[in-house]
């Protein structure tokens, strides 16, 4: 069994991350739901500008959507940090402030789904219950040397052969971590690092040689692409931010109008292509120097302090901005 060499391995070479030293739940929730669409190093800023912020469920529950977007922004996916808070205020009215301790009760709060409420549960709490995520199934198809297709019934029989792998409960949150660890810095998607890996002797797809073909994944449906064209207005140094609709793509956050207004100069931007998990975005932007001035118009100093920008506006919003802090000079 390769349990024992990879707990030696982690303990000696795992990253040292305060919220897996503080075995703290909120931390660790917070945590795992940052890293769901993006690397830890790079979301390390993120979670400690959030954590400083908003250090536990109380301050999370009553925080205004607002100020919750802007700790959010470059993260993307803002309907992670939605369901933050929707799940804070359950575990505030519920829950005493607190997340429960089993996987089946943390299944059942808002984006909280298999992989994260064992995460938590197991890391947190020491309960013995799987973390399946992408790294894992990952491991697991390589150790076993699953050939098939990566479907719904072989990540079943994926997650079986993890919960029949797990150790005692005085081990399993150093194990789930180290299975987790193991898939973000050896068993990486291409070019694995065979050679510093701990359990390649228990490897099957290491002994064939055909680590780099696996895990068979499905392929990807072709995104749909769309035709973008947006407009910022701009009066007298303040841009004109236009809150989107509470559904659809990056609903209820800030963004820039798609009708084209009146104006006395216009500046056409650096056209760019921005990527959702499903659609693709090719976008065209227009600097519209206006007029007059309606609601909604605010400064760069404002913008900066309290509205997120979703990264799919970022680029013409610094280009913007560049315009106007050349003609102040």
């Amino acid at each position: 069994m390769f349990q024992n060499e990879l707990l030696k391995w982690y303990e000696n070479k795992a990253r040292k991350l305060s919220f897996r030293e503080k075995k703290d739940a909120y931390s660790i929730w917070i945590s795992e739901i940052m890293a769901q669409q993006t690397r830890i190093e790079a979301m390390l800023k993120y979670y400690n500008r959030f954590i400083e912020q908003l250090p536990d469920m109380k301050a999370l529950a009553s925080c205004p959507d607002e100020k919750l977007n802007k700790l959010w922004q470059g993260l993307g996916y803002y309907s992670r940090a939605k369901n933050l808070k929707k799940c804070a205020i359950i575990c505030m009215e519920k829950y005493d402030g607190k997340l429960p301790e089993t996987k089946e009760e943390l299944m059942k709060l808002p984006g909280i789904g298999p992989y994260t409420a064992g995460a938590i549960a197991s890391i947190a709490y020491d309960q013995r219950v799987s973390a399946v995520d992408g790294n894992v199934i990952r491991v697991f198809s390589r150790l076993y040397g699953m050939e098939e297709e990566i479907d719904s019934r072989t990540k079943k029989n994926i997650e079986k052969l993890v919960q029949d792998s797990l150790p005692e409960k005085e081990f399993i949150s150093d194990y789930n971590q180290a299975l987790m660890e193991l898939g973000a810095l050896i068993c990486i998607p291409k070019n694995p690092r065979c050679i510093s890996c701990p359990v390649k002797e228990n490897c099957v797809a290491y002994r064939k040689g055909i680590q780099g073909n696996l895990p068979v994944l499905k392929k990807k449906k072709e995104r749909k692409v769309e035709e973008k064209q947006f407009y910022i207005y701009v009066y007298k140094n303040k841009i004109h931010l236009k809150k989107r609709e509470n559904k659809g793509l990056l609903a209820n956050l800030y963004g820039f109008d798609e009708e084209r207004v009146p104006c006395v100069k216009e500046i056409e931007l650096k056209e760019h292509t921005h990527i959702f998990s499903h659609i693709q975005w090719n976008m065209k932007g227009t600097m519209l120097f206006v007029e007059q001035k309606t609601d909604h118009f605010y400064s760069i100093d404002e913008i900066e302090e309290k509205y997120a920008i979703p990264s799919a506006f970022v680029p013409f919003y610094t280009q913007v901005k560049q315009i106007i802090e050349r003609e102040l000079v």
